[in-house]
């Protein structure tokens, strides 16, 4: 075969797996993502179907997004609705024929119908599930997630915000505040983002309601969000963006991190910068030098506290192999370890693996 033709099969196995890809994650996605291709095929046959038509850069479609996918887990086992989007930057002609003109449009699609009903009700899951089982014949509940915020009251305030082993990110809010609304669901992907770490803590408090401890703080409007570190139980104000990311990047830099805006954690987790510094050494030292290094390492990881103690330990693993094994041993263990991650997998168990990849990936510099 010509290098050309190999060329040219090559590019089409990774399209057909790419699409093999989007396919499975739409299947087993809680809002069905419609597009210029499937549109037809799924709306307007044996099921009713509510549509959301939006756009990525839409503000209110943002606003809109963690209430829909609540709605969307909530139907997703009932058979004879469907709850739907199409992004209309890269579906126009879908969005065009129904006439969407602003975001998001929110249409209904009896059964066997492409005649669709305008949605005018509130912007919310509740509404929104109200009209759906109104429409469709149903009678589902909305769905109940459990919170990763905790909730604080005067009685747990001191027990966990002043706890000098966490850093703790507090919320003062007002129920009838529109600004705290607005907050909530991103605050609530703050706290899923770094649910599995055990010194970051994610917190909340109705200051409507708890009006002493607020005022102990100096909170004067809502929301007002103020930072508890380790090493200061006074108290930070939080001064930064109120995106997910921005959280998530001021979590990182005050607590020592690593997540992501999932939760999954970085390229960098794990790493210590002192101990990368050694496995440079000993990847550099001869034979009959690399024992003095890897005392070297084993002293520094003695020295070492709180997490970085624990990424110390396997540091030293590592090195004890690389050294006892040979230069392959890393290698052979960063694939092995990669296997395990594209398993299915507990959140937990991916963490560890992860961990251990990042530190052996510095044993291969």
């Amino acid at each position: 075969m010509e290098g050309s033709q190999i060329l040219k099969t090559l590019i089409l196995a990774s399209v057909l797996l790419s699409a093999s890809a989007v396919a499975f994650a739409d299947d087993d996605a809680d809002v069905l993502v419609l597009t210029e291709a499937n549109f037809d095929k799924e709306v307007g046959h044996d099921r009713g179907a509510l549509v959301e038509f939006y756009a990525p850069w839409c503000g209110h479609c943002k606003k809109l997004a963690p209430e829909y996918e609540k709605l969307g887990s909530s139907f997703k086992k009932a058979k004879s609705v469907l709850i739907g989007k199409v992004d209309c930057d890269e579906h126009k002609s879908v969005c065009s024929k129904y006439g969407v003109s602003g975001y998001p449009t929110i249409q209904w699609f009896p059964k066997g119908s492409l005649e669709p009903k305008k949605y005018e009700g509130a912007r919310t899951a509740e509404a929104l599930a109200e009209f759906v089982n109104s429409e469709g014949g149903t009678n589902v509940k909305l769905a109940t997630v459990p919170s990763s915020v905790v909730v604080l009251t005067a009685k747990n305030f001191g027990q966990v915000v002043l706890d000098e082993t966490k850093d703790v990110l507090v919320e003062f809010y007002a129920p009838w505040c529109g600004h705290c609304k607005s907050l909530a669901p991103i605050y609530e992907k703050v706290a899923n983002a770094f649910r599995l770490e055990e010194d970051v803590v994610i917190a909340n408090l109705d200051a409507d309601n708890y009006k002493d401890l607020a005022e102990k703080y100096g909170v004067s409007g809502y929301p007002t969000l103020k930072f508890f570190p380790k090493s200061n139980k006074a108290g930070e104000d939080y001064d930064g963006g109120r995106d997910l990311n921005d959280f998530v990047t001021f979590i990182n830099e005050k607590c020592g991190t690593s997540r992501d805006a999932k939760g999954q954690l970085t390229s960098q987790a794990g790493i210590v910068a002192s101990l990368d510094a050694l496995v440079k050494e000993l990847n550099s030292a001869a034979s009959d030098e690399k024992k003095a290094v890897l005392s070297r390492i084993e002293d520094e990881v003695n020295k070492l506290k709180g997490s970085s103690a624990r990424y110390g330990k396997v540091y030293l693993k590592a090195a004890k192999n690389c050294v006892d094994k040979g230069a392959e041993y890393a290698k052979k263990e960063t694939e092995r370890l990669q296997r395990m991650l594209e398993k299915s997998i507990s959140t937990a168990k991916a963490d560890e693996f992860i961990i251990k990849r990042n530190i052996l990936s510095t044993f291969q510099a």
